[in-house]
């Protein structure tokens, strides 16, 4: 719990839009400790106490400020648990400021009553003793006992200077110094010596209250010992934090996941699971190293499969560490390595134990994907030779001593890494001991990792499904390793191949290799052929089936990408869609209805003088009119048939996807599905969720009357003077001058070219006795001036008007 603790503060830090700022934090522990003991301290340490406070406290309202802007508490909220206790000693920081000026490093006046009295009789005193010493300065200068006036401080007090050839001129002054040739003098004159004294004793008490100040300020500090202290073990934790996702930005590492999994071989055999599954992680001290000397990006490294990476220094490229793969099964308790002399065994185990290592303690791998391995309570490590002179230790008895410890402190959540297991003493027996110590290990510690050059240990995996052989990679062509791990296969040392590289004797080399034929002859060739053979394949076929996974994964991640946008772009579109087409139809509703209540107005008002011949002839008009208006903003209805078979190309409804308009890509199987298609977007729906689109004919819509005109007209019972007339001047024939969004066209920030173009294609799509609103604006009278020529010469336009006396930039044309 606690290494995944770690783990979220890492990762809510990486979070972070900028590090956060400790800047003005200082080690103030052993200021607070000398308070605590009863020494007083000074101006720069307050100071130094006040700061770190301040700086604590601007850290806790920075993560804040961030929490609250992004608006998710719980995303920093390992962070801010950090400080959530803390006192940040506001009033002692206060209390602080107040007294002390910091940037001038002095005790302020209003640190207490009395030092301000202090100071200003002293200041008060001062300029007295200055103005006399002054005018006597003066007097001595025009008296022609100094070449200028001079007043300064000798002894700590104030005094002048004067040729000792006049120092007649000062009776009963008292001489303080002299200047090296004797010639000058520095005297106090006797009226100054009063005004000195005060100085000194107001100096003394200036002091003396200065430091009741400093003991007051000490004192707080150290009745707050705890609380500071406290506060420093919570910044110090914090500041930790953010190393650790500083580190994980510049080795570019990845959050690993701790495997709490502790059941046993019980919990799953499968071969698919896997208790340690690294991929591609590199050695981190190797990286370390190799990214303080190379500015090159560890992201713009090509990726491998080995421990080191050669590259050509006389280039400016340095070594880096190539990624390997570390997996092990949970069935898996016990790794035998082996493989060549300096192939990377001892490397890749080293990795293993330092990434187990770092996950406990919350650091990010330098590795790619997600690196999942389980908590170890302890890392036992037996690497290197350990003989030692001074405790009578041979190599032999350096390891032994150190494993013989690993085997008392081992437990079921341990990981054991022991190096060159059994080595040291005859073979026959470093074998026979080191399978003893791997039966041993195998039931007692989480797993073991090991290297050897004993074959034999390989062939514990045939006797124990719970052993697992890896081998380290050796070409032969290039008689170079090539650090690449082999799972499950059996590596060979190679020894003799490696002193030929080097340079050996090729005599010493060729008895070595009778040497080992006479030793087993058999075995040795059988076992190269088959170890041969079977790496190759199963690296062709690896490589084969991770070129193909690499091809698969790029095109669902790019599917999945386009998906994803169009999504989001589709449900913002619909959005803003309906808000603005609910907009718009609030918008002609609402004229629509100011339109009706003038008709119906001007109905009442007719008909109070409408007589029975004329009623119905009003009648017929008023409906007329507001049957006009509803039909100017009737929608089209959209009609589905049960039997509708959609066709390649045709543009249907999707339901279920926001009425989307979409396309007929393929048309449905029997199984009834269809190939739709909205952008970048395609994919298979139920012909059942189409619907296409059929707008009813015009002359099939029902007209509806408005109820209550008859009624409301045979009331009256009056005749009626004069025709209805619904657009004031308009003639009957013409449709209501009613404006809506579809007999609007809107010409206002174009040019004249491209408003004349938008205005004619307007004028063909309206409708035969309809009504044109063109928006023109008055502006600078070009395009008014160019609408309206268009507007009087166009042969499907009966006439023009202004759309109201007050409204100059828009125009109404009647149409043929």
């Amino acid at each position: 719990e606690e290494s995944q603790k770690f783990l979220n503060q890492t990762t809510a830090a990486i979070l972070l839009p900028q590090p956060l700022d400790f800047s003005g934090i200082e080690d103030i522990r052993g200021i607070v400790n000398s308070s605590v003991s009863g020494e007083i301290r000074s101006v720069r340490e307050l100071c130094a106490v006040m700061r770190t406070l301040r700086s604590a406290r601007a850290v806790f309202q920075q993560l804040k400020k961030v929490s609250d802007d992004e608006g998710s508490s719980d995303r920093y909220s390992s962070l801010l648990d950090i400080l959530q206790n803390c006192d940040f000693l506001t009033e002692l920081e206060h209390k602080i400021e107040f007294c002390i000026d910091c940037n001038l490093s002095v005790v302020l006046d209003r640190a207490s009553e009395d030092l301000e009295i202090i100071r200003s009789e002293r200041k008060r005193n001062m300029n007295m003793l200055e103005s006399l010493l002054k005018k006597v300065s003066t007097q001595i200068f025009q008296a022609g006992g100094i070449d200028s006036p001079l007043v300064t401080s000798r002894r700590s007090r104030m005094c002048v200077a004067i040729r000792a050839s006049h120092r007649s001129l000062l009776p009963d002054g008292i001489v303080l110094n002299a200047s090296s040739s004797g010639a000058t003098y520095f005297m106090e004159p006797r009226d100054a010596v009063e005004l000195n004294n005060m100085e000194v004793t107001l100096s003394n008490s200036v002091k003396a209250e200065e430091l009741a100040v400093l003991s007051m300020l000490t004192s707080e500090i150290a009745e707050s010992e705890s609380e500071i202290l406290y506060l420093l073990e919570r910044i110090l934790e914090l500041d930790l934090v953010s190393a650790r996702a500083a580190y994980a930005r510049w080795i570019d590492g990845v959050c690993p996941i701790i495997d709490q999994n502790f059941e046993g071989l019980e919990s799953s055999k499968s071969e698919s699971s896997l208790s340690v599954d690294i991929e591609g992680i590199r050695h981190p001290v190797f990286l370390e190293s190799s990214l303080r000397s190379s500015s090159t990006p560890l992201s713009e490294l090509d990726g491998g499969n080995g421990i080191m990476h050669s590259r050509n220094l006389s280039e400016g490229m340095y070594d880096f560490p190539v990624p390997i793969d570390i997996k092990i099964g949970r069935a898996t308790k016990v790794v035998v390595i082996s493989g060549p002399n300096t192939g990377g065994k001892t490397a890749s185990m080293k990795t293993l134990g330092l990434a187990s290592l770092m996950s406990k303690a919350g650091l990010y791998l330098p590795a790619k994907a997600t690196p999942k391995l389980p908590w170890f309570d302890l890392i036992l490590a037996d690497i290197g030779d350990h003989q030692s002179l001074e405790q009578n230790l041979s190599t032999f008895s350096g390891h032994i001593s150190r494993i013989c410890k690993i085997l008392e402190l081992g437990s079921n959540k341990s990981l054991v890494l022991i190096d060159e297991i059994g080595s040291g003493t005859d073979p026959s027996e470093g074998v026979a001991l080191s399978a003893s110590i791997l039966q041993y290990l195998k039931d007692r510690v989480n797993l073991a990792v090991v290297t050897t050059h004993y074959a034999d240990l390989s062939c514990l995996k045939e006797r124990d499904f719970r052993f697992e052989n890896a081998a380290m990679e050796f070409s032969l062509e290039t008689l170079q390793p090539t650090y690449r791990i082999l799972w499950g296969c059996i590596g060979n040392s190679n020894a003799l191949t490696i002193a030929k590289s080097i340079g050996f004797d090729n005599e010493v080399l060729d008895r070595a290799h009778k040497w080992v034929e006479k030793l087993m002859p058999d075995k040795q060739t059988e076992r190269k052929g088959i170890l041969y053979q079977s790496l190759t394949q199963e690296r062709n076929m690896l490589e084969s089936q991770a070129r193909q996974a690499g091809s698969l994964h790029s095109e669902i991640m790019k599917l999945y990408r386009e998906i994803q946008d169009e999504a989001e772009d589709l449900d913002r579109r619909e959005e803003a869609l309906k808000a603005k087409e609910t907009q718009k139809v609030k918008q002609e509703l609402k004229a629509a209805k100011a339109q009706i209540d003038v008709i119906i107005q001007k109905f009442e008002n007719q008909v109070k003088n409408a007589n029975s011949d004329q009623f119905n002839t009003l009648t017929r008009e008023a409906e007329a009119a507001i049957a006009a208006i509803v039909e100017a903003i009737r929608p089209s209805d959209i009609r589905v048939s049960s039997s509708y078979v959609p066709q390649v190309g045709e543009k249907v409804l999707v339901k279920g996807y926001g009425n989307k308009l979409a396309t007929i890509v393929e048309a449905p199987g029997d199984d009834g599905m269809a190939l739709i298609q909205y952008g970048k977007l395609k994919v298979r729906v139920n012909k059942n969720r189409l619907n296409t689109l059929k707008a009813t004919p015009k002359n099939q819509r029902n007209t509806e009357t408005i109820p209550g005109l008859k009624g409301l007209a045979q009331s009256k019972k009056k005749a009626l003077k004069d025709s209805f007339d619904v657009n004031n001047g308009v003639d009957a024939p013409f449709g209501p001058a009613v404006q809506t969004s579809k007999n609007t066209v809107d010409l206002r920030g174009m040019r004249v070219e491209q408003a004349s173009h938008h205005l004619s294609m307007a004028i063909s799509a309206s409708r035969s006795k309809g009504v044109l609103f063109v928006i023109h604006g008055i502006g600078t009278g070009v395009l008014k001036k160019r609408a309206l020529e268009l507007l009087k010469n166009h042969p499907r336009i009966a006439k023009i008007e202004d759309e109201s006396p007050m409204n100059d930039g828009c125009t109404v044309a009647y149409i043929k």
